[in-house]
């Protein structure tokens, strides 16, 4: 079986398990959304959404975030964790947004990585979920799968994201990147992970997995 067999398969089994694919982040609009993905990095999706609700009561726009200090954005997110960083981040990219674009967040990646805190993992799911533009967003767990399905080989998420943007089409790219988060939260985490019994890696696993 060639490689873009099995990518076919395993996309076939993805969308199978997963037909119907909500976005894991709360939000209301493309700016929430932005701080949502800013603050999920090295945190969990749950936790991003149960502090999410406290930030946005306070400043759900560039123009009241910006009446916060730095120091009570921090307060409210701490739990998110690197809130220093995080803080000064937020504080920062809404002054940009509204000096430079209008209050609005931007529909470029370039203009996107160019804000505080936003990378290109950032600015793809922004792409994405927010404006419906084909990306896909390689965080260190679609990484893990990838590595352990045999589609990439890739040293880092930069090489794995061309690697599966080759073997899948572009349309599927949005989907396919909430698929496998999902796949990988139920069938196969990073610990406990039973090959035999997921429906994936049963088939397609990587072989060291079985020793």
């Amino acid at each position: 079986m060639t490689k873009q067999e099995k990518a076919d398969n395993i996309a076939a089994i993805l969308e199978k398990l997963y037909p119907e694919i909500p976005i894991p982040l709360d939000h209301q609009d493309k700016y929430t959304l932005l701080i949502a993905v800013l603050l999920s990095a090295q945190c969990t999706d749950k936790r991003v959404n149960q502090i999410t609700p406290l930030l946005f009561a306070e400043a759900d726009t560039p123009q009241k975030m910006i009446q916060l200090s730095v120091e009570e954005i921090r307060a409210i997110i701490r739990p998110c964790g690197l809130s220093p960083r995080k803080s000064k981040a937020i504080y920062e990219l809404s002054h940009i947004l509204l000096e430079q674009h209008d209050g609005k967040v931007p529909e470029s990646f370039e203009a996107l990585e160019a804000l505080p805190g936003v990378g290109h993992k950032t600015a793809s799911v922004v792409m994405s979920q927010g404006f419906g533009h084909p990306a896909f967003p390689v965080d260190t767990h679609i990484h893990r799968l990838a590595y352990r399905w045999t589609l990439s080989t890739g040293k880092n998420v930069v090489q794995t994201e061309k690697d599966l943007k080759r073997l899948f089409p572009k349309e599927k790219w949005n989907d396919l990147h909430l698929q496998i988060i999902y796949f990988g939260r139920e069938y196969c985490p990073a610990r406990g992970h039973k090959p035999v019994e997921c429906p994936i890696c049963g088939l397609y696993g990587r072989r060291s997995l079985f020793k």
